[in-house]
């Protein structure tokens, strides 16, 4: 089997053909509702764990606690992506995105077992966050403390 190459122009209509079309007038306020909704349900909570006397920084931690363990459990459900599928990006609010990305690949290799399944895929996808994350505040501290302060 001969192998031919590919133009990047070829392989740019390929990938067209092959891709769905996005309907941006529909999908940007389907996407600003949902991710409204799920900051409006974060913004409860906060009211919510204010009301007994917390003090900020407890009543925010409460917060994303709990918005990360909804988020795992309606990935865990199977709810959270059918909630993706109708509304995009708007899911992506980041700690609830970020739940459903490292609860995800655990559920996908479960079968594996608890150390080779779970605990080795479970970072497949947030771990290359995690790690640029931390790299890019370490090099910002830096930045800051060299030259700014």
């Amino acid at each position: 089997m001969k192998l031919t190459s590919m133009s990047s122009q070829e392989y740019g209509e390929m990938v067209k053909k092959a891709s769905p079309n996005s309907k941006s007038l529909r999908d940007i306020p389907k996407a600003f509702i949902a991710g409204g909704i799920i900051c409006c349900i974060g913004q409860a909570f906060m009211k919510l764990y204010g009301s007994f006397d917390l003090d900020s920084q407890t009543v925010a931690l409460l917060t994303s606690i709990t918005l990360v363990f909804i988020s795992a459990v309606l990935t865990g459900l199977g709810l959270y992506e059918k909630l993706a599928k109708h509304s995009g990006a708007g899911t992506l609010v980041p700690i609830t995105g970020f739940a459903n990305a490292v609860v995800s690949p655990a559920l996908e290799f479960k079968s594996e077992g608890f150390v080779t399944g779970l605990g080795a895929k479970i970072f497949i996808i947030s771990g290359p966050v995690i790690l640029y994350g931390t790299a890019a505040s370490v090099i910002y501290g830096l930045i800051y403390y060299f030259f700014v302060r």
